[in-house]
């Protein structure tokens, strides 16, 4: 009897201890009540904690917590952040803002300050500026001409730049590292579709080049302002350190290559006036500079914004594409006899007329894209308040990221074995492709920002396939390599592979 006036005159006596006791008692009973895999909200500095634990595996993180989430969770940020973020990988959210409600989900002002060095190309514009960007793209990269010239251009690097290089890798017997050689590759190719200029990225000496080096610099800041608490990342822009001083190198290297690279394009155009054989993008643009309705600076600030969001687009998901795909490939023999059997019975041409016909090899790139796509999440803000299907609650301060990485992995969208590489799950049992399945995991495949070079990038993919495969087989490692944190889904250490050359049967 004499325990419980004691505690109360402690209680009056310390008053503060106790409210910090119920106060810590109250959280771990709330921390105890979720799973453990859920990251928590806790006052003042939010879901930092596990942000900043996971920020080396943050895919994997994503799609663990959103498994036992229901495919959708609220991060909140620290004080001081702009405002909280639902990540979901729900197909029905997804559909939502990109079809449905389209209108209402901008990409907002957030985001182009975000990824402020791509300016005003198209993967940061909104409203009438990016109709008229996709109108516009959408327009070059259908024209008949252009298309046969990426064709023929993509047969001649790949016979004269990348099946040399791979047969000298063979010869020596030395490891190469093929995420390297392919963003090399596609480096070249794009910078050829775009500017009309073959870098030379892609050579036996493996070269540094400026313009390559300084966008995977920028990447990499790209992705750090998505997980640094945003006061950190104000105080680097105030002292000019850090990653603001990285991202303003690399913008300062961006910018001095593409203007070389656009004042090389006029000079050549200058020189010969009746000239009708180039059939890159920039010289499309600077054809139609009236329709465009700039001129002097501002026409080269578009310019300059325009090349590089295509340079991007072409270059790093293409190559983070190809190198997923060798690696299943390699650890998947029964898959790679089935495309080489493919590719011996329709063996394609310059021109790439064939490559519609290698349905299996279509499907296979389908599954490892499923698996790991090269955009892993994508941005969304909605102008006005709206409720997802999932019943979330979005609006103005409530970011939305789908995580299409997570999307691929959710047994509730895919069912039982949803991780195993099956290029088989997009076949009908007549054999042919299933085209609705696209729809299922892939954000730049729904609605009305369906993605614009789509066909033109599996048509460059198969090509690459078609040239390696009947000629070399790839021995990478078994054990899985981890992705990248980066905006781009690359490999964190790139894909250490031994090149043989495959004996005729």
């Amino acid at each position: 009897m004499e325990l419980l006036p004691w505690l109360l005159g402690f209680v009056v006596k310390y008053p503060e201890i106790m409210a910090s006791a119920a106060c810590f008692l109250l959280l771990f009973c709330r921390f105890r009540r979720r799973s453990k895999r859920i990251p928590t909200n806790w006052p003042v500095v939010g879901a930092l904690p596990a942000i900043v634990a996971n920020a080396g595996r943050v895919h994997d993180w994503v799609t663990e917590f959103l498994r036992a989430a229901a495919m959708s969770h609220v991060v909140e940020g620290p004080w001081g952040s702009p405002g909280d973020v639902l990540i979901t990988a729900d197909p029905a959210n997804v559909a939502h803002m990109f079809t449905a409600n389209f209108g209402n989900y901008p990409k907002g002002e957030e985001f182009a300050a975000m990824f402020d060095v791509l300016g005003g190309g198209i993967f940061n514009a909104d409203g009438e500026s990016w109709s008229f960007q996709r109108r516009k793209a959408h327009a070059l990269l259908s024209d008949a001409r252009f298309r046969a010239a990426v064709a023929a251009s993509t047969s001649r690097k790949l016979g004269g730049g990348l099946v040399p290089l791979l047969d000298g890798v063979a010869a020596s017997g030395a490891a190469v590292d093929l995420q390297d050689v392919f963003m090399r590759l596609t480096f070249d190719l794009t910078a050829m579709f775009v500017f009309g200029v073959d870098p030379g990225c892609l050579a036996a000496d493996f070269p540094t080049v400026p313009f390559a080096a300084a966008m995977d610099d920028a990447e990499e800041v790209l992705f750090y302002r998505h997980v640094a608490p945003v006061p950190w990342l104000r105080l680097q822009s105030y002292l000019k350190i850090g990653h603001y001083k990285k991202m303003a190198k690399a913008r300062e290297v961006l910018d001095a290559s593409i203007a070389e690279l656009i004042a090389l394009r006029r000079e050549r155009k200058a020189a010969d006036a009746n000239a009708t054989g180039d059939a890159d993008l920039l010289t499309a643009y600077l054809a139609c500079q009236d329709e465009i309705g700039m001129d002097g600076a501002a026409f080269d600030a578009f310019l300059r914004d325009t090349t590089l969001n295509l340079m991007v687009a072409g270059r790093d998901t293409t190559s983070s594409a190809l190198t997923w795909f060798f690696w299943l490939l390699s650890n998947h023999p029964g898959v790679e006899a089935r495309i080489l059997a493919e590719l011996r019975a329709h063996p394609p041409s310059p021109t790439g007329a064939e490559l519609k016909r290698l349905v299996y090899l279509h499907a296979a790139l389908s599954e490892s894209l499923r698996l790991y796509p090269p955009v892993p999440f994508e941005h969304k803000a909605a102008a006005r308040p709206d409720t997802l299907p999932s019943g979330a609650a979005v609006g103005p301060t409530r970011r939305v990221i789908v995580s299409l990485y997570s999307m691929g992995r959710m047994e509730a969208v895919w069912g039982k074995g949803c991780e195993e590489f099956r290029p088989e799950r997009w076949l009908t049992p007549a054999g042919r492709f299933r085209h609705e399945r696209s729809c299922k995991f892939a954000a730049f495949n729904v609605g009305p920002r369906t993605c614009l070079g789509r066909d033109l990038a599996f048509a460059q993919m198969k090509a690459v396939v078609a040239a390696v495969v009947p000629r070399f087989r790839v021995a990478a490692a078994a054990a899985p390599p981890r992705p990248k944190p980066s905006i781009i889904l690359h490999m964190r250490d790139g894909l250490k592979v031994k090149v043989h050359r495959r004996q005729e049967d």
